[in-house]
């Protein structure tokens, strides 16, 4: 059947009909928001090459999450950035660490907030490298049980989910085995699973400071031409028990998040970069687009792509506008 028979538009006519049909639906449920805590008391840096971002003292991070649960938004990230760094990373398992103290502090605050935590050596490490390392080469298995200490750290303090971003070879099954060992079962793992090494990640390294001091990640993130590598592995972290897979970045890798949610059929979470929210924040500052209309844009793509859940740094303004409808 062919025009004038066949009219898409009758279905486009109005609001009400366009939302009745409409496939695909952007939720505040969607959204779990990236907080970066430093040490100190009474702290709120902004990053300058992120608008709107700051880095918390975990009294800030506390007042930070109020608004947070206010507007429904069900899930933060945390990553810390310590007061001294070491070339072992020994801030990131330290029980007394500015994480473990901002988990213990919003969990008193509010229980029913989900508190995930970044699981990385690069922001505590005086080499800024996420393994540690023996004459500039990263070192794989050396680091698991690095890994596997900050998680539990984390755990011990209240952590509801840990999420290893390292893309060292088998920490998902180190992790787990640590984790299961010692009474945490069910600590669910999110794992960064296709993380590529990226131009995106710029700002992020700027609020964590987190940039290598010598070479780049290229040895263990993944390559950006690579497809079919994603795919084994994510294979590999859901064999090792990853509960959650994580896409990252999003906007470049769209065709990455169909692939895994399609070859897996396990929850997928997407991770809308620093690099992504700051060209957004950059054009819309100069007048040359609709922040709020490309922000929704660009989530919305990310959601029908596949993914299941959402980090941005955007959560706090789309849980706003979603409410405003």
């Amino acid at each position: 059947m062919q025009f004038p028979a066949l009219r898409p538009r009758r279905l486009r006519e109005n609001e009400t009909i366009r939302r009745m049909v409409r496939e695909t639906r952007l939720s505040v449920d969607d959204l779990i928001y990236p907080m970066f805590v430093i040490y100190g008391e009474g702290v709120r840096n902004p990053v300058p090459s992120m608008p709107g971002v700051f880095q918390l003292s975990v009294d800030q991070v506390v007042l930070e999450a109020e608004e947070v649960v206010k507007l429904g938004i069900p899930a933060v990230i945390l990553f810390g950035i310590p007061e001294k760094k070491d070339e072992i990373g020994s801030g990131a398992y330290d029980d007394n660490g500015e994480v473990q103290q901002a988990i213990k502090a919003l969990k008193d605050r509010f229980p029913e907030l989900v508190v995930i935590t970044d699981v990385c050596l690069c922001e505590y490490t005086s080499h800024g490298h996420c393994g540690l390392v023996d004459k500039g080469r990263i070192l794989n298995d050396p680091t698991l049980e690095l890994l596997a200490r900050m998680a539990v750290s984390h755990a011990r303090a209240g952590a509801d989910m840990v999420a290893p971003s390292d893309m060292m070879d088998g920490r998902v099954a180190a992790i787990r085995e640590k984790l299961d060992a010692l009474g945490f079962k069910h600590v669910p793992i999110m794992a960064y699973s296709a993380k590529y090494a990226s131009a995106f990640y710029g700002p992020f390294r700027d609020a964590a400071h987190s940039t290598p001091q010598f070479g780049d990640r290229r040895s263990y993130q993944m390559d950006p031409a690579n497809s079919n590598e994603a795919i084994r592995e994510v294979k590999l972290d859901i064999a090792e028990g990853a509960d959650i897979v994580m896409v990252k970045p999003a906007l470049s890798y769209l065709d990455i998040i169909r692939r895994v949610k399609e070859e897996t059929g396990y929850p997928v979470a997407a991770y809308n970069v620093s690099g992504e929210y700051a060209m957004v924040k950059a054009a819309a500052a100069q007048g040359w687009i609709d922040e709020k209309k490309v922000v929704l844009e660009l989530l919305t793509s990310m959601k029908r792509a596949g993914a299941d859940m959402i980090l941005t740094y955007h959560a706090k303004d789309v849980a706003k506008w979603l409410v405003e409808g």
